[in-house]
């Protein structure tokens, strides 16, 4: 029993310090990046910035939401779990408004699951579209509160002088439906899950259920007028440029794929490896012929992106791999 343990803690042992080395073999955050970031004291668990006449980025480092002061009041753009018992106060820090609105952008509970510490404010407007009130309702999660006015399609809503612009032009990221939230007037966009800005996109693009729609949602954005721009994540805050760089990076992974995978021969690679082991394993087989062009197109990848955006060797091969799903059987 003795030797079992010992031989476990060496096992245990061996894996932690080959789990490190390979954590070590990640190149660290591109120094023009870090330079961008908000600062952010951990201690207090949020930052808070304005970046507009009366528009606040809140952050926690990772996860970002927005407020907007009104005359009527301040609305809330999402409320992330990870700092949503911090959002009151922060707004406090900057506005002596109540908060009266929340607007989510999309379901998902990272970004809206904070709502639950907004339950102590009376006669809250939660505002989402129709498909996510319902999706919201038959997952009766209590970290999101259920949405209480909903729409399809585009609503303007009024808080005094302040027009902020809701628009569901595509579903690229959340199946239930992502809004596009602007203030014109200020030239102020948010569309939250594409893109962070002077980084890759997070893995398999963004977690993205729809690839086709989201190779089209750069230009959905830059058909807006707009100089700051928050995707939801990260410490950054965005311009054209950084949407134009992240749609170049995407571009090149679809064309680098299709181009990859049309150019491979799937029974060469296959029978190569059945060499080996034989044609009985036809998964395995497809396997290899598969992992080629994952691994020959994110050698291309690498090469163009590592020295231009940060996390390529983080989540490139993902952003390959979740491609040629699309590339072989939708394209």
């Amino acid at each position: 029993m003795r030797n079992s343990i010992l031989i476990l803690i060496a096992v245990l042992g061996l894996q932690s310090i080959v789990g490190q080395k390979q954590l070590e073999d990640y190149k660290k955050v591109l120094p023009k990046t870090l330079e961008r970031s908000i600062n952010f004291d951990i201690t207090k668990g949020y930052a808070i910035q304005k970046v507009k006449p009366n528009i606040y980025v809140l952050t926690d480092g990772i996860w970002q939401s927005v407020a907007v002061v009104t005359t009527q009041g301040v609305v809330l753009i999402d409320s992330p779990e990870s700092f949503g018992a911090k959002i009151q106060e922060a707004v406090k820090s900057v506005s002596n408004q109540p908060i009266t609105t929340l607007i989510y952008s999309h379901g998902h509970s990272d970004h809206i699951g904070g709502s639950q510490h907004l339950s102590n404010i009376k006669n809250l407007e939660i505002i989402s579209l129709t498909g996510t009130e319902a999706f919201l309702r038959e997952q009766n999660d209590p970290r999101r509160l259920i949405p209480n006015k909903t729409f399809e399609g585009a609503f303007i809503l009024k808080k005094g002088n302040t027009r902020i612009h809701l628009n569901n032009h595509m579903n690229h990221h959340s199946p239930e439906g992502d809004l596009f939230i602007s203030i014109p007037e200020q030239q102020f966009l948010m569309v939250i899950d594409v893109l962070a800005p002077d980084y890759v996109p997070f893995k398999n693009l963004d977690l993205s259920n729809n690839i086709h729609e989201y190779l089209q949602v750069f230009d959905q954005i830059l058909a807006y007028d707009f100089d700051v721009f928050v995707g939801g994540h990260l410490t950054s805050l965005g311009t054209r440029k950084d949407v134009e760089i992240t749609k170049a990076y995407v571009d090149d992974v679809h064309s680098t794929v299709t181009r990859i995978h049309q150019n491979t021969n799937a029974m060469a690679v296959m029978s190569a490896a059945a060499e080996k082991v034989g044609w009985d394993n036809k998964y395995l087989l497809f396997k290899v012929f598969l992992d080629k062009v994952i691994d020959d197109s994110y050698a291309e990848i690498e090469l163009r992106w590592i020295n231009k955006l940060a996390g390529v060797d983080v989540w490139g091969r993902s952003h390959v791999s979740t491609m040629l799903n699309y590339v072989r059987w939708d394209d």
